[in-house]
Order: structure tokens, then C-alpha cells, then sequence
């Protein structure tokens, strides 16, 4: 005998499956002997946070730190998320900890310890928002190379990748039932710069709703707002993120992280790169290719100005070894510069965006992100 699909469903429905998990077929009363171990459980876990609570309230560091260790990554991501710059998350992040610190005697309890601690975090990155400091962009600093002219501008040049070796732990958190978002997508180079082109509220209502599945009038609390003005914001962001991104939606999902597909054609994008062989690189790209290279500001969109381009990398002499690894769930290489004298210096930060079975971007970071990495600044002569 099995639980009735309307059983499931209507559990579903109220949020009692266990985290992360779908519905699915139980024994007669397994869900009821779930549910009942499920109240128990967060009836303990309650009886420890108060206690944690109460000792972190006076004074006790080791209690505050218990509290708060096990949102600390999601938070990161949720900063990442709001600001694009791994180093201006960690700064929120930074922030946000020492709010709720100083804070923790104002916590009533009236929303989760979670929900609380996004609500300061939300705010400390609107505060850095506002602050308006942005990195400036930089000047062209290749040196022997004369780039094509841009075909644009880039408007986010503050971006910077987020170590795939941190999302463990902060992508499968159990999302409210209102996310529309898949958490890979929501962290991928293409949306978080799409984000940041928001105006900071409508940034903010999209991240809680739409990300992370807050209801709206949770989002109206963390705001301080009301909920019809979150609604409001919320179809302004939808509409302005359309906007952004309307060849998205027709493009075909990239290949699964780790799968043989994505395995083969980076195999293809490191031999043609390695080797210089320019030929082999355009065949690997979409029509609309784009390469960007934040802080600089040059952007060049098609397939025959991103070969241009990257010829004028390859007519120059330089050749390079890459080094992989994975930023925002893409795969990505650090770029050595071979030298006569045989030392590879470290020269940047490669991150593929795949549709397919092809390269639809690649974006080009400064050499100051390899140690966020586990990256050398240069390899030894091989």
C-alpha cells in the first residue's frame, strides 16, 4: 500500500518533503512517522538555537559563530549575487556578521534566524550599492597587441568569477516554492551580470523572489516595504531581464557539468587555444560569440570579430598553456604566457559559456583572480 498522489501533492504543497528532495511513493504511514520525526527534529534543533542564542546574546563567540556557520556560504552567494564582485561579497559578507552581532540582542524570533540573517545581508549589499564604489575600468594592458575595435562597450566591468570550490554547500539549499530559477542558472556569469544592470531594489525583490523563493511578504519585511510595492518591482526586473537576455531563450542548454559532451569540447576549446590554431577556435563558436574581459571594457560580439580579436592575440606571438578549473559552474583555465625563459607567467582567467555542442562566450579576468582559484601566479618551466 502507497500514499495517494493527492497525499503527495498536498504535502508537497505545504512545504513538509524533506529538503531538496521531490515527492515520492512511501508506505502506508511512513509520511506520518516522517512528519512526526520531522517536529521532533525541529523541535530539538529549536531548544539548541535559543541556547546558542542566549549565550551568543552575552557575549559568547563560539555560540555566534554555531548560529551562523552554516548559512555562511549561501550568504556569500547571495552577496555575489547582488554585488558581481567576489571581493565586494566578501566585504558584505563581512558586514552583514558584524550587524547581526551587534544586532542578535534586537532578534525576536518572529522570522527564522535564515530569513533574518538574508534580510541584513540584502541591505548591507544596497548600502554597498549605493556607496557607488565600484571598480573603474581599466585601459587596455596587453602589451604587443593591438585589439580590433570594439564592437561594444561593457557596462559591468566590476565583475568578477565565483570558485566553483565555494558553491558546495550554497546551491542545494532548499529554495522556497516560489523560485523560478534553477541554482546553476542563477549563478551563471551571463545572469549575474545581467543582474547587475538592475537598479538595486528591483535586484534585490528578483534575488529573494525569484532565486531564492521568499514569499512576498517576507521580501516586504526585509525591505521594509509593502508587498504590493514588491510585486511592483518585481514585473519591472522580469520585463528588464528579458530585455537583457533575449537570445537566451532560444538557445540549447549547455552540456551537463563533467559530462562527456562538456569533457569533449573543452578538450577541443584547449587544444585550439595551446596550439594558436585559429580555424579550429571558430569552428568551436556560436554566430554570436562575445568575448568580454571585465575591468577592461571592451566587448566584441560575432563570431568573425571574436576571431579577428583572438588573431590578433595569436599574430602577436603569444602562446599560452591553461591551467583548468570551474567558475560559476562553467568551465574555466587559468592562461600561462610562455617566456623564452621558460617560466609561465600567469596572464588571466578564462571562463567558457557553453550552449550545445558550441562556445557562445568567454570572459577574459585579470591575473588578480588565480589565487581565489588554488592558481599560481606562474608555473615552472616544463
Amino acid at each position: 500500500m502507497v500514499v495517494s498522489a493527492t497525499t503527495d501533492a498536498g504535502a508537497a504543497a505545504q512545504g513538509n518533503w524533506p529538503p531538496g528532495g521531490r515527492p515520492v511513493r512511501r508506505p502506508a504511514g511512513a509520511y506520518t512517522r516522517w512528519k512526526y520525526d520531522k517536529v521532533r527534529e525541529e523541535g530539538d534543533a529549536r531548544v539548541v538555537a535559543a541556547d546558542q542564542i542566549a549565550r551568543a546574546r552575552a557575549g559568547d563567540g563560539d555560540a555566534f559563530r554555531a548560529l551562523t556557520e552554516p548559512y555562511l556560504r549561501e550568504l556569500q552567494v547571495h552577496c555575489y549575487r547582488m554585488l558581481g564582485s567576489f571581493q565586494d561579497a566578501e566585504d558584505a559578507l563581512q558586514n552583514t556578521l558584524l550587524t547581526a552581532w551587534q544586532s542578535l540582542g534586537g532578534f525576536e524570533g518572529r522570522a527564522s534566524l535564515r530569513t533574518w540573517l538574508y534580510r541584513i545581508a540584502t541591505n548591507r549589499c544596497l548600502d554597498a550599492r549605493r556607496a557607488a564604489s565600484r571598480r573603474p575600468a581599466k585601459e587596455w594592458n596587453v602589451p604587443g597587441v593591438e585589439p580590433p575595435e570594439p564592437t561594444r562597450l561593457g557596462e559591468v566591468v566590476w565583475l568578477q568569477p565565483f570558485p566553483d570550490a565555494l558553491l558546495e554547500g550554497a546551491i542545494e539549499v532548499p529554495l522556497g516554492p516560489e523560485a523560478r530559477y534553477e541554482q546553476t542558472e542563477a549563478i551563471s556569469l551571463a545572469f549575474v551580470t545581467a543582474l547587475q544592470v538592475l537598479p538595486p531594489r528591483q535586484l534585490a525583490v528578483l534575488i529573494l523572489r525569484d532565486v531564492l523563493g521568499f514569499r512576498a511578504s517576507e521580501v516586504a519585511g526585509m525591505l521594509d516595504s509593502t508587498v504590493e510595492s514588491v510585486n511592483s518591482a518585481l514585473k519591472r526586473a522580469r520585463a528588464s531581464l528579458q530585455r537583457q537576455q533575449p537570445q537566451a531563450s532560444g538557445r540549447e542548454p549547455p552540456p551537463a557539468a563533467g559530462s562527456p559532451a562538456e569533457e569533449a569540447l573543452v578538450t577541443k576549446f584547449v587544444r585550439a587555444w595551446e596550439s594558436a590554431d585559429l580555424g579550429a577556435l571558430v569552428a568551436l563558436l556560436t554566430d554570436d560569440a562575445f568575448i568580454s574581459m571585465p575591468p577592461m571594457p571592451f566587448g566584441y560580439e560575432g563570431r568573425d570579430v571574436v576571431a579577428r580579436f583572438c588573431g590578433s592575440l595569436f599574430g602577436a606571438g603569444r602562446r599560452f598553456d591553461l591551467v583548468p578549473t570551474r567558475a560559476n559552474g562553467q568551465p574555466a583555465f587559468g592562461a600561462y604566457l610562455r617566456a623564452p625563459a621558460g617560466i609561465r607567467h600567469g596572464t588571466g582567467l578564462y571562463v567558457l559559456t557553453l550552449t550545445g555542442d558550441r562556445i557562445c562566450a568567454m570572459t577574459r579576468f585579470d591575473n588578480s583572480v588565480l589565487p581565489w582559484f588554488g592558481l599560481p601566479r606562474s608555473l615552472p618551466t616544463r
